[in-house]
């Protein structure tokens, strides 16, 4: 039989790798350049493929989406896992944080997307999401226990935080560093020797509070932890924590380990 012998499989399998691969790059620096609405056979002709290896890996540009944030998220989780366990666990934190920011502006248009409540598909990137977040949350309390970042600060805010920073930057200008604005905001994660407060007086100096602030005599009682206002009950002590989460970080803030100077 004449024609052109088929490869053996484990070849044709290490070929497939490498299109799809190819196809990802290709699709990864199209979508950032000209946004999504890059044509297919324009990221096949810039991976050096045909149409129809494009098509076998992606059926629809939705699935080459998906597929390319998938990538993006998944590089950001194994960022935050090699970070585990540094000696400066501060310092590994700001740089995985900075590291997301300055390469979030050449996602944007992405990002937009699978933000938007049209049908997504969103199922692997909750997936690679849930990754990236139980690394970047162990990081942060790495960095809290450190006493490199603030003690009340949770992964909510670190990822809002992300958010505005994102903003700042691609507002600016996109780069591998970040710009001015942005350092400043996070910077407000980081940790000081004095916390400025405007809801308490410093205490006298020699004068050393033992219990704390409480809320009995108190005619309108808020969470000491994020100021909610606290539920009264009509018999027995009252609440000084609006929920066991706030309780719990309320703990962790006394008994951080101070920064080392």
């Amino acid at each position: 039989m004449s024609g052109v012998p088929a490869l053996p499989v484990g070849a044709a399998r290490a070929d497939a790798r490498r299109n799809r691969a190819l196809v990802l790059t290709a699709a990864q620096h199209a979508f950032a350049e000209s946004g999504t609405a890059v044509s297919l056979a324009e990221i096949a002709r810039r991976a050096g493929v045909g149409a129809g290896t494009v098509y076998r890996h992606f059926p629809t540009k939705t699935d080459l989406l998906e597929a390319v944030m998938q990538q993006r998220v998944d590089r950001l989780a194994r960022l935050a896992t090699d970070h585990l366990g540094a000696a400066d666990p501060g310092a590994a934190f700001f740089a995985v944080c900075t590291e997301v920011v300055t390469s979030a502006p050449g996602n944007q248009a992405l990002c937009d997307l699978v933000q938007s409540d049209d049908g997504w598909p969103k199922a692997l990137l909750r997936s690679a999401g849930a990754r990236f977040h139980h690394a970047l949350g162990a990081l942060l309390e790495a960095a809290q226990h450190q006493g490199a970042v603030r003690a009340d600060l949770v992964l909510a805010d670190v990822l809002d935080i992300f958010t505005g920073c994102v903003a700042i930057q691609r507002h600016q200008r996109q780069g591998a560093e970040l710009v001015r604005a942005a350092v400043i905001v996070m910077d407000a994660m980081r940790a000081t020797a004095a916390p400025v407060t405007v809801t308490k007086l410093a205490p006298a100096a020699g004068i050393h509070n033992e219990t704390g602030p409480r809320n009995e005599t108190n005619p309108n009682p808020h969470c000491p932890i994020c100021r909610t206002p606290l539920r009264r009950s009509g018999m027995g002590r009252p609440a000084r924590y609006c929920s066991p989460a706030c309780r719990q970080k309320a703990h962790r803030r006394r008994t951080a380990v101070p920064p080392v100077r």
